[in-house]
Protein backbone atom coordinates (compact mmCIF):
# COMPACT_ATOMS: atom_id res chain seq x y z
CA UNK A 1 0.00 0.00 0.00
CA UNK A 2 2.67 2.39 0.80
CA UNK A 3 6.00 0.95 -0.77
CA UNK A 4 8.06 -1.10 1.27
CA UNK A 5 7.14 0.57 4.35
CA UNK A 6 4.19 -1.08 5.83
CA UNK A 7 1.06 0.69 7.17
CA UNK A 8 1.44 -0.67 10.96
CA UNK A 9 5.12 1.49 11.07
CA UNK A 10 3.68 4.55 9.81
CA UNK A 11 0.78 4.92 12.11
CA UNK A 12 3.42 4.38 15.29
CA UNK A 13 5.47 6.90 13.98
CA UNK A 14 2.79 9.32 13.48
CA UNK A 15 1.82 8.37 16.84
CA UNK A 16 5.54 8.82 18.10
CA UNK A 17 5.17 12.28 15.89
CA UNK A 18 1.88 13.07 18.06
CA UNK A 19 3.24 12.53 21.29
CA UNK A 20 6.39 14.62 20.49
CA UNK A 21 4.48 17.35 19.06
CA UNK A 22 2.60 17.32 22.77
CA UNK A 23 5.46 17.68 24.65
CA UNK A 24 6.58 20.33 22.35
CA UNK A 25 3.33 22.63 22.23
CA UNK A 26 1.93 21.11 25.30
CA UNK A 27 -2.23 21.38 25.18
CA UNK A 28 -3.46 17.54 26.20
CA UNK A 29 -4.87 16.46 23.35
CA UNK A 30 -2.29 15.10 21.17
CA UNK A 31 -1.54 13.06 23.64
CA UNK A 32 -4.59 10.51 22.71
CA UNK A 33 -4.44 11.15 18.97
CA UNK A 34 -0.89 10.03 19.23
CA UNK A 35 -1.89 7.02 21.92
CA UNK A 36 -4.74 5.62 19.13
CA UNK A 37 -2.20 6.25 15.98
CA UNK A 38 -0.13 3.76 18.13
CA UNK A 39 -2.59 1.27 19.07
CA UNK A 40 -3.87 1.09 15.36
CA UNK A 41 -0.17 1.00 14.02
CA UNK A 42 0.20 -1.61 16.78
CA UNK A 43 -3.32 -3.78 15.42
CA UNK A 44 -2.09 -2.83 11.94
CA UNK A 45 1.13 -4.84 12.31
CA UNK A 46 -0.37 -7.74 14.18
CA UNK A 47 -3.17 -8.11 11.89
CA UNK A 48 -3.34 -7.21 7.73
CA UNK A 49 -6.16 -4.49 7.29
CA UNK A 50 -7.15 -2.33 4.55
CA UNK A 51 -6.86 1.51 5.04
CA UNK A 52 -10.95 1.75 5.85
CA UNK A 53 -10.72 -0.69 8.66
CA UNK A 54 -7.61 1.07 10.17
CA UNK A 55 -9.25 4.79 9.50
CA UNK A 56 -12.35 2.76 11.60
CA UNK A 57 -9.95 1.45 14.34
CA UNK A 58 -7.88 4.68 14.73
CA UNK A 59 -11.24 6.70 15.13
CA UNK A 60 -12.70 4.14 17.78
CA UNK A 61 -9.04 4.14 19.90
CA UNK A 62 -9.10 8.25 19.41
CA UNK A 63 -12.65 7.91 21.62
CA UNK A 64 -11.11 5.42 24.12
CA UNK A 65 -8.69 7.31 24.92
CA UNK A 66 -10.28 10.54 25.52
CA UNK A 67 -12.76 8.88 27.29
CA UNK A 68 -10.46 7.18 29.54
CA UNK A 69 -8.15 10.56 29.52
CA UNK A 70 -11.18 12.75 30.85
CA UNK A 71 -11.83 10.03 33.85
CA UNK A 72 -8.69 9.90 34.31
CA UNK A 73 -7.92 13.52 34.29
CA UNK A 74 -11.09 14.95 35.33
CA UNK A 75 -11.19 13.78 39.26
CA UNK A 76 -10.40 16.38 41.21
CA UNK A 77 -7.71 16.44 43.28
CA UNK A 78 -8.67 16.45 46.87
CA UNK A 79 -5.39 17.29 48.82
CA UNK A 80 -5.13 19.33 51.10
CA UNK A 81 -3.74 22.29 49.34
CA UNK A 82 -6.65 22.59 47.35
CA UNK A 83 -9.04 23.32 49.69
CA UNK A 84 -7.33 26.21 51.25
CA UNK A 85 -5.58 27.27 48.24
CA UNK A 86 -7.86 30.55 47.64
CA UNK A 87 -9.86 30.14 51.06
CA UNK A 88 -7.23 32.17 54.02
CA UNK A 89 -9.84 31.76 57.04
CA UNK A 90 -9.35 27.97 56.05
CA UNK A 91 -5.57 27.92 56.26
CA UNK A 92 -5.85 28.91 59.81
CA UNK A 93 -7.37 25.39 61.11
CA UNK A 94 -4.93 24.02 63.40
CA UNK A 95 -3.10 27.00 64.39
CA UNK A 96 -2.97 28.24 67.97
CA UNK A 97 -4.51 31.39 68.67
CA UNK A 98 -5.04 33.26 72.13
CA UNK A 99 -8.43 34.06 73.82
CA UNK A 100 -9.37 37.39 74.13
CA UNK A 101 -13.06 37.25 75.66
CA UNK A 102 -14.56 34.49 76.78
CA UNK A 103 -15.45 31.69 74.30
CA UNK A 104 -18.22 28.83 74.75
CA UNK A 105 -20.98 27.46 72.58
CA UNK A 106 -21.95 30.75 71.52
CA UNK A 107 -19.20 33.03 71.09
CA UNK A 108 -16.17 34.36 71.97
CA UNK A 109 -13.32 36.18 70.46
CA UNK A 110 -9.59 35.42 69.80
CA UNK A 111 -6.43 37.23 68.63
CA UNK A 112 -4.90 35.93 64.82
CA UNK A 113 -2.12 37.60 64.57
CA UNK A 114 -2.85 41.21 64.39
CA UNK A 115 -6.70 40.82 64.35
CA UNK A 116 -9.65 39.19 65.89
CA UNK A 117 -11.67 37.05 64.99
CA UNK A 118 -15.23 35.52 66.75
CA UNK A 119 -15.48 32.40 67.65
CA UNK A 120 -17.32 29.16 69.26
CA UNK A 121 -16.33 26.14 71.34
CA UNK A 122 -13.77 26.10 74.14
CA UNK A 123 -14.87 26.74 76.75
CA UNK A 124 -11.74 28.97 77.66
CA UNK A 125 -11.03 32.15 79.05
CA UNK A 126 -9.12 35.17 78.09
CA UNK A 127 -5.32 34.36 78.01
CA UNK A 128 -5.83 30.56 77.32
CA UNK A 129 -4.34 29.08 74.01
CA UNK A 130 -6.60 27.43 71.21
CA UNK A 131 -6.68 25.51 68.60
CA UNK A 132 -8.41 26.40 65.79
CA UNK A 133 -10.62 23.27 64.03
CA UNK A 134 -12.87 24.40 61.59
CA UNK A 135 -14.16 27.43 60.29
CA UNK A 136 -17.74 28.66 59.69
CA UNK A 137 -18.25 31.50 57.66
CA UNK A 138 -16.13 34.47 60.00
CA UNK A 139 -16.50 32.54 62.79
CA UNK A 140 -13.77 30.19 64.00
CA UNK A 141 -14.50 26.84 65.86
CA UNK A 142 -11.95 26.28 68.32
CA UNK A 143 -10.84 23.91 70.84
CA UNK A 144 -8.87 23.79 74.03
CA UNK A 145 -5.40 22.74 73.38
CA UNK A 146 -5.20 19.69 75.21
CA UNK A 147 -1.43 19.05 77.12
CA UNK A 148 -0.18 15.77 78.63
CA UNK A 149 0.97 15.80 81.69
CA UNK A 150 4.64 14.46 81.88
CA UNK A 151 5.10 10.84 82.22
Amino acid sequence: MFGDIEAGWLWAIAGLLLLIAEIVAPGFFLVFLGAAAIATGLFTLLFDLGLAPQLALFVVYTGLAVMIGKRWYAEPDTGPHTTTLNDPARRMIGRIVLVVEPVDDHGGRVRVGDGEWSARGGPAAPGDRVEVTGVDGNCLTVEPIRILPPA
